[in-house]
This record gives structure tokens, C-alpha cells and sequence, in this order.
């Protein structure tokens, strides 16, 4: 009995009960579709973090101003205002490591134009800041050397800030206010989406730092080389750790902190976050296909209670093709053919499903999935792998059957 006489004749067993078939294959159905959709789910979780780290800079630092004390209570971070420019070019200049360092001052300011506003960040910035953090502009031009020198009244806008300040309209060249002084948007910048910790990058302007210190800010600003943070790019994402300590050491130098004193600034370093949100993305798909994979074995043991039964219903057919000379290996080949049938049939089945259910959910849900094909070949190689697992018991079975005893079967 060849396999194409085995694979003909489960598919007339199987179309002799095509209800119970169907009813037997909805485990394996249910569990394919289901873990196809999870591991979607969970792959397109994890890319929209891998790309909010592309975004972010996984070789990015910042370091932020410490805290102080004062008549024993506790300011938060930024409350002790020691960071400088200078700070910034020294860490530039002196550690091996860093690409940039760039120094830059913000604050939340209602921006206008005409009847509308918008309340946003407002980040006063070098040129370095555009390539620390890897910022493009979209539409429009950046600023140049002299609007940095001169405190120029110019702005670049966030691609949100865009859509509230100006929609259905092109900003450029049209003039807002940030506190009362009007600046000229020269620019939008490319969209970035949302961090890994759902803040909106695109709500956000920038401006020249010195015009944010002379015309925006005031106070003790306007005349000072404070400011509220230095962003650092490493020049190897390897290297940040290293970097971190460089930096520190270069620091406590710089503002004159004794050994055992308590640092007057704090570094964040994002990749150790993203990496954390990474790995906790990447477990929280695993489970969710492992769970939706629990479905696939109640479905081979479905398979393996519907293949003893039938055994038991066809006793008197195997006893009679053992007496005419069928051999025992072609009962148990039959069987097992007969079970992978079913199994496949429910997988392909369940792969369909699985493929639309991972696009109904990213279209209703505004869900990121990401199908891969590594997926579906594994759903389908498990499938088979489950047709063969739960369908050798019932088969080894028939294939053992005598057939006199088989021959006498009512």
C-alpha cells in the first residue's frame, strides 16, 4: 500500500464523518490561529519598541541637575541648578567616548497663533542637541550659526504642535508666540512617535539656547552659562557604561566634589530602561504563545480520543484488509496518515484565521502586529507534529489488532 493509497483513503475516512472531522479539527483550528495571532501580537510589540529605541538612542545619557536640601527638606531632581555649557564642551573635549554633548534648557510654555494655542515643551537647544538625539527636519530648514549666536526669534515645531497650531495649513514662515515673544517657525521636524513610555516626542518646540535664555526664560538665565541638562551621545552603545563613569568622574572634578560627597547632578541612562521594556515585551509574547499553545495539545488529545473511537468503529474493516494481505505496517501507516491529515487540515485552516484575526485586531484594536513566516512554518511543522504525536497511540493500536478477532467484531 503506497502513501498515496493511504492519503486517499484517510480522506474518504475522514469525509465518511465530515461533521465529527470538523469538530475534531476546531482544537487544532483554535490553537493554531491562536498562537499565530499571539506571537504576531507580541512581534509587533517588540518592533515598536525596537523603534522607539531607534528613536530614543540606545547610546543616549542624560545628565540632569541633583537635588537640595534645604532646612532638612529635600528638593527634587533639578532642584540644585550646577550644570553649565562649559560642563558640556568638557565632556565633549575630554572623554574619548562621547560623540556630543549637548547642553540645553526648557521649560512649558502656551504657544499662539492667532485664535488657537497649544501648550507644549519648550527646549532651548544647540546645534549639538540635533545630533545627540538624532532629530531630522522635515519641512522648512534648521537654524544657523547666527540665529544660535544672536538669540535669533526663530523656532522649530514638533509634527503634533504642527497639527494643533496649524491644520490643514503650512506653518512655515508664520510667526507665534511663546510667553508673549513672537518667534518665526522655520521649520517642522520629522515625526518620532511615542517613547516605550508613551510620551509624545512630536509635542515639542524647539529654539536657539540663547534665545531661550534672553527672551523666553529671563530671570536668573539671561545672563548665566546654567543649564537644565546635557544630553550625551556615546559613540558606541557598548561603550555607554563606560562612558557613564567617565563622565561622573569627569564631573565631580569639574564642580570640586570631595571623595564619599554626594553627586550635585544624576545621569539617566535610557538604554538600560529600554532594554528592561524590551525584555519584559519579548516574556510578555512568549507567555501569550505559550498560553495560546496550551490549546494545540487539547487539541491533540482530541485528535487521539476521535482516532481510538474510530478504530473501535472500523475493526471489522481493518480485520478484512488483513485478510487480504494487508500488511500490519500498512494499517498503522494508514492511521498515522489519517491522523496528520486531520491535523493539517485543521492547521492550514487555523494559519487562515490566525492571518486574519492578527490583521483584525491591528486594524480595530490600533495594535502593532507583525506576522512572521517563521511562525506560520512553525504552526503548520506543530500541526503535523501533533497529527503524528497523538495519531501513532490509536494507529499502533489497529496495526496490533488480530485479525480472526478483528474478522468476529460486532
Amino acid at each position: 500500500m503506497t502513501y498515496g493509497d493511504c492519503i486517499r483513503a484517510s480522506i474518504t475516512a475522514l469525509k465518511a464523518n465530515l461533521l465529527r472531522s470538523i469538530l475534531t479539527s476546531l482544537g487544532i483550528i483554535i490553537g493554531i490561529s491562536s498562537v499565530i495571532a499571539m506571537v504576531a501580537i507580541g512581534a509587533g510589540a517588540e518592533s515598536r519598541v525596537k523603534e522607539s529605541i531607534e528613536s530614543l538612542g540606545s547610546n543616549i545619557m542624560i545628565v540632569l541637575n541633583g537635588s537640595r536640601t534645604t532646612g532638612g527638606a529635600r528638593g527634587g531632581t533639578g532642584s540644585n541648578i550646577t550644570l553649565t555649557e562649559e560642563d558640556a564642551a568638557a565632556l565633549q573635549r575630554d572623554v574619548a567616548s562621547v560623540e556630543v554633548a549637548a547642553p540645553s534648557v526648557q521649560g512649558r510654555f502656551q504657544l499662539v497663533f492667532g485664535n488657537t494655542n497649544w501648550s507644549t515643551n519648550i527646549h532651548g537647544i544647540t546645534e549639538e542637541y540635533m545630533t545627540a538625539r538624532n532629530w531630522q527636519v522635515d519641512q522648512g530648514r534648521g537654524f544657523n550659526d547666527t540665529e544660535y549666536r544672536s538669540a535669533g526669534k526663530v523656532a522649530l515645531i514638533g509634527a503634533t504642535v504642527a497639527e494643533k497650531l496649524f491644520p490643514g495649513e503650512d506653518p512655515i514662515g508664520k510667526v507665534i508666540r511663546i510667553n508673549k515673544v513672537p518667534v518665526q517657525v522655520v521649520g517642522v521636524l520629522a515625526a518620532k512617535g511615542q517613547t516605550p513610555f508613551g510620551q509624545d516626542q512630536d509635542d515639542t518646540s524647539f529654539i536657539p539656547i540663547t534665545t531661550a535664555k534672553k527672551r523666553v526664560l529671563g530671570g536668573r538665565w539671561v545672563k548665566s552659562n546654567l543649564v537644565s541638562q546635557i544630553t550625551v551621545k556615546v559613540r558606541d552603545a557598548q561603550d555607554v557604561a563606560e562612558a557613564e563613569r567617565e563622565v561622573t568622574t569627569l564631573l565631580r572634578q569639574r564642580h570640586r566634589i570631595p571623595e564619599g560627597g554626594q553627586d550635585d547632578f544624576n545621569i539617566r541612562n535610557i538604554s538600560q530602561f529600554l532594554a528592561a521594556r524590551a525584555e519584559s515585551t519579548r516574556v510578555m509574547g512568549i507567555l501569550l504563545a505559550s498560553v495560546a499553545a496550551i490549546s494545540l495539545v487539547v487539541g491533540g488529545i482530541g485528535i487521539m480520543n476521535i482516532m481510538l473511537v474510530s478504530v473501535t468503529e472500523r475493526t471489522r474493516e481493518i480485520g478484512l484488509r488483513m485478510a487480504l494481505g494487508a500488511r500490519r505496517r500498512d494499517i498503522l501507516t494508514q492511521f498515522v496518515v489519517e491522523a496528520i491529515t486531520l491535523s493539517l487540515l485543521g492547521g492550514l485552516i487555523g494559519v487562515a484565521l490566525g492571518i486574519g484575526g492578527s490583521h483584525l485586531i491591528a486594524k480595530t484594536g490600533d495594535w502593532p502586529v507583525l506576522i512572521e513566516p517563521q511562525a506560520i512554518m512553525m504552526a503548520v511543522g506543530f500541526s503535523a507534529a501533533v497529527g503524528v504525536f497523538f495519531g501513532f497511540y490509536p494507529a499502533r493500536k489497529a496495526s496490533k489488532l488480530d485479525p480472526i478477532d478483528a474478522l468476529r467484531y460486532e
